[in-house]
């Protein structure tokens, strides 16, 4: 059976900035991003239905028969029961939201005409970008239960401490632990393939570490938090989630948040996430325009991919920074801080490609990797689309 996931246009805007630089279900969301979940709940590949300049990155696949589903919604055995049940000529939906249909024909103005069938079990799913981490605690316990399945841990180093269930502690091979304190009363702990745990960190669940990602001297991590893929991550975290290969090395509080790939928090950066008078935070929206009301009392710093903020910066609350920011210098930057900025509170300019690139080359070099074609078309679309049209 060929799965493509589709992005739901309303929703990948909201999901911006993130969602610039992919579809949505390339969002890390829990452990896993949620393409990974489905290709781990089908045991096969998927394909992506999203904007036309990401194609070429991530492609989409169609055969005689295929099953689109929407690319926010992460999967569980009810709901893949539902879907395998719909006839060619029906639509899934929950909530007046299109969750999935069968067939050849990937325009989904046409899929709206098909027979409803209603899905009234509880989904997990995104719609904004606040989702990401209020929800990750529900998302990190679903991954964790799937990715431990007959598994079996590598045992813990007697030096570190376990409140709580050991069994709600998992290893997996390569991963190591020294000396420090981990807390499963509020949700389990993964420690993915050859990450490490340094001495002295404190760690309350739920919280996955990604492959090959560290947590550093000293760091005090609150659930539910997620780091995802060779990250290097100190100081103190609280209910956020960092995409991967990103870094956040030194001291300094980040707390209900999402970060991107490829950012770097400087020495000391932190971000307010809470009003001085407790009342709720508006968060910028690119389908409005404008701030809007997130209904939340906390909420952080949302920063788009290739972002990078100097020693010091200070965030305040319900900060949106864009695609290939480079934020630096005292006093609080702007609450929107547009793609392609560089500068701080006194003012910006902007962000050339062409320095983007000679940075980024050296950061990718750093990981063994290569900054290829594809990634530059992506963010010179990107560029001439949101500052080249101003």
């Amino acid at each position: 059976m060929n799965v493509v996931l589709f992005d739901d246009e309303r929703i990948w805007k909201n999901l911006l900035p993130l969602s610039f630089t992919r579809p949505v279900s390339e969002i890390r969301f829990g452990i896993l991003t949620i393409a990974q979940k489905w290709e781990k709940c089908l045991d096969a590949k998927i394909s992506y239905q999203s904007q036309a300049y990401l194609s070429k990155k991530y492609p989409l696949h169609l055969e005689n028969n295929n099953v689109f589903i929407n690319a926010s919604v992460c999967p569980d055995k009810d709901l893949w029961k539902a879907i395998q049940l719909l006839q060619k000529d029906e639509r899934l939906v929950h909530n007046n939201k299109l969750i999935a249909y069968q067939g050849s024909d990937p325009n989904l103005a046409k899929a709206m005409q098909l027979k409803q069938v209603e899905f009234n079990l509880p989904i997990l799913e995104i719609n904004s970008l606040t989702d990401i981490f209020t929800k990750n605690d529900l998302a990190i316990v679903a991954d964790f239960n799937a990715l431990t399945n007959n598994k079996v841990s590598q045992p813990l180093d007697a030096s570190v401490t376990v409140i709580g269930d050991k069994n709600k502690v998992f290893c997996a091979k390569g991963a190591k632990a020294m000396a420090c304190v981990l807390n499963t009363q509020g949700g389990p702990i993964y420690l993915g393939k050859e990450s490490e745990v340094m001495e002295g960190a404190l760690v309350r669940g739920p919280f996955s570490l990604g492959e090959h990602s560290v947590l550093k001297l000293g760091a005090k991590i609150y659930g539910a938090s997620t780091i995802g893929p060779f990250c290097k991550v100190g100081g103190e975290l609280n209910n956020s989630v960092i995409f991967g290969f990103s870094n956040k090395a030194h001291d300094g509080f980040l707390g209900n948040s999402v970060i991107g790939e490829w950012c770097n928090l400087g020495a000391d950066t932190n971000n307010s996430n809470l009003k001085n008078n407790y009342g709720n935070v508006k968060l910028f929206n690119y389908s409005f325009n404008q701030p809007v009301d997130t209904g939340l009392q906390f909420c952080g710093l949302i920063m788009g991919d290739y972002s990078k903020a100097g020693i010091n910066t200070m965030f305040n609350t319900g900060t949106v920074v864009g695609v290939a920011c480079n934020i630096f210098g005292g006093g609080f930057p702007p609450t929107h801080i547009p793609s392609f900025s560089w500068g701080g509170s006194e003012g910006f300019e902007t962000y050339q490609t062409n320095k983007l690139f000679e940075t980024t080359h050296k950061v990718y070099e750093r990981r063994g990797l290569v900054f290829g074609n594809t990634e530059k078309e992506i963010i010179d679309t990107l560029f001439q689309q949101q500052v080249k049209s101003i």
